[in-house]
């Protein structure tokens, strides 16, 4: 048989589906497992965009659309760019993808060339490095703040070189759940004018986002930093729509041309009927996304209420998405459920093994010594959960 190509063996599974995939497959043995690994919104897709696609269905709008989007959807999304983020992006600087995923895909395609860096801010989502090497760049993650686990000027200093083209900005952030501030912004901003990169702003937890705190993205703080920006979103997490495959970028004219033509050779268009229901859901009701906002906060606060009685987690607040990020070094070295944890993938595969709860490591997150959880699930199984870890570390029978 001959070889696979070097660029299909560099990049391996997802952690994330993989621990997924682990817990499923012990549920369909009937087993009681709670999976906090991974992000996915428990709650129901709201009932106004579920009709919209069965309408189109009916209608029979099941035909092949404009490579980069139906107009009136790309409409929607530059009035959902103005009126909540005050930026002007006309629909022809906007492309509808097949998720926030292949958004960002056609984003690393568009701006990178091969042998350029792309400077990842750690800990980070999985398939930012990933994407990276697929388009032929070379990922560098750059050190963040212990503390707020945000990109500090100091950390994008250490992280450039000569070659250094796009800057990966996620927030609120996945894993930590952190988001990052207008001062926050504007202290990376000259740095980012110096060097001249591109930056690809991930804005697709924007919408769950907790203490008061007001969303903001790099163009949003410095406009003289737009024309360098392209923003990644879509309708996955905020209406509960992770199914229905439908992201968007949105950026320079000339961008999302070149993002429109590479489209049309990879995928075509997003599903017809899905872009239907996502124009339902960015111009319909908010009051399905709200709640689903409100019912995420009530988790996070009860999970950081149930973590903090845990011996050996570590927990920073996030204030924003719905994961936790603890950080486990104290339980390293120790033995728990008769194994030895010498580090965080040893202590999720136990957590799984002993008491049915998935978790992710935080190695595929570039924070080893970390586990996340996400509190996408109801409160009792979230408690149900918790209570099985917290038998777990204080080497009590855990109740199944």
């Amino acid at each position: 048989m001959p070889a696979l190509s070097p660029r299909a063996l560099a990049i391996p599974p997802s952690p994330t589906l993989d621990l997924d995939t682990q817990a499923k497959a012990l549920k369909a043995q009937g087993l009681d497992v709670v999976n906090l690994s991974i992000g996915e919104p428990d709650y129901p897709t709201p009932a106004n965009v579920c009709q919209a696609a069965i309408e189109a269905i009916k209608e029979g709008f099941t035909r092949y659309t404009p490579t980069a989007g139906i107009g009136p959807l790309r409409e929607a999304i530059s009035q959902k760019l103005k009126k909540d983020n005050n930026l002007d992006y006309a629909p022809e600087s906007v492309v509808v993808a097949a998720g926030g995923k292949h958004a960002l895909y056609n984003a690393f395609m568009c701006l990178c060339q091969p042998g350029d860096e792309v400077i990842i801010p750690s800990p980070h989502w999985v398939t930012y490095p990933a994407q990276s090497t697929m388009v032929g760049a070379i990922p560098v993650l750059a050190p963040t703040d212990p503390e707020t686990l945000l990109l500090t000027p100091e950390g994008l200093k250490k992280a450039l070189s000569p070659r250094s083209r796009v800057l990966v900005l996620n927030s609120p952030s996945n894993p930590s759940g952190r988001a990052y501030g207008a001062n926050d912004l504007e202290k990376l901003a000259p740095l980012i004018k110096a060097k001249d990169l591109w930056v690809i702003s991930d804005d697709i937890y924007e919408n769950l986002i907790y203490d008061g705190l007001t969303f903001v993205n790099l163009p949003m703080v410095c406009p003289e930093l737009k024309d360098q920006t392209v923003i990644c979103h879509g309708v996955s997490k905020t209406y509960s729509m992770t199914g229905w495959r439908i992201g968007w970028l949105a950026g320079p004219k000339i961008v999302a041309q070149a993002a429109a033509n590479l489209q049309g050779h990879m995928t075509s268009n997003a599903s017809s009927v899905a872009q239907r229901a996502a124009l339902a859901a960015l111009t319909g009701p908010s009051d399905e996304a709200l709640r689903f906002r409100a019912g995420f906060n009530q988790r996070r606060l009860r999970i950081l209420e149930l973590l903090a009685k845990i011996p050996g987690f570590q927990t920073p607040t996030p204030n924003g998405a719905f994961y936790v990020f603890p950080k486990v070094s104290q339980l390293l070295g120790r033995e728990l459920g008769g194994a030895m944890i010498h580090s965080a993938d040893d202590l999720a595969r136990v957590i799984l093994e002993k008491t049915l709860v998935a978790t992710t490591p935080g190695t595929g997150f570039g924070a080893p010594d970390r586990l996340r959880l996400s509190y996408a699930v109801d409160l009792s199984n979230l408690e149900k959960a918790l209570n099985r870890i917290a038998s777990l570390v204080a080497g009590r029978p855990v109740v199944l």
